[in-house]
C-alpha cells in the first residue's frame, strides 16, 4: 500500500463546514445589484430629479432647447393642472425666430439661459 501525501491526507480530513452553498451566488448577485444601483441607478434618478425641478421652475423669458432640438424663448405658460400647480403636460409657447410654437412642458430638453440673468447681464 502506498502512503498518502500530505496535501492529499488533509484533504481528507477537511470535515464539511456546514454552509448552505446557495450563499456564495447568492452574495455574488447583491454584490452585482448593489455595485450597479451605485454606478448606474443612484445617479440617473439623481439627473432625473434635477431636470424635472429645473422644468417645473421654467418662467417666462427663459430660453430653451426642446427635445426635438428646436431653441427659442418662452414667451407663454399655460398651466393645465386643476390646482394650477405645474404639470409636465403644461403648454409652453416657445418663439423661434419669427415662429411661434407650443410644447407640453414635459418635452423641455434644457433651459440654456434663465430670464433673471439674461435680463442682469442686459443691464
Amino acid at each position: 500500500m502506498t502512503p498518502l501525501p500530505p496535501l492529499a491526507t488533509a484533504a481528507l480530513l477537511q470535515l464539511p463546514t456546514g454552509s448552505n452553498p446557495l450563499f456564495g451566488p447568492l452574495f455574488m448577485y447583491a454584490a452585482i445589484f448593489a455595485i450597479f444601483y451605485f454606478i448606474l441607478i443612484r445617479p440617473q434618478q439623481r439627473q432625473r430629479k434635477q431636470h424635472e425641478l429645473t422644468i417645473q421652475n421654467l418662467k417666462k423669458g427663459d430660453r430653451v432647447v426642446t427635445a426635438g432640438g428646436v431653441i427659442g424663448d418662452v414667451v407663454h405658460i399655460k398651466a393645465l393642472g386643476a390646482d394650477g400647480k405645474a404639470t409636465a403636460e403644461d403648454e409652453v409657447t416657445i418663439k423661434s425666430g419669427e415662429s411661434r410654437l407650443i410644447v407640453e412642458r414635459g418635452r423641455i430638453a434644457r433651459i440654456v439661459t434663465a430670464a433673471t440673468s439674461a435680463s442682469n447681464s442686459a443691464a
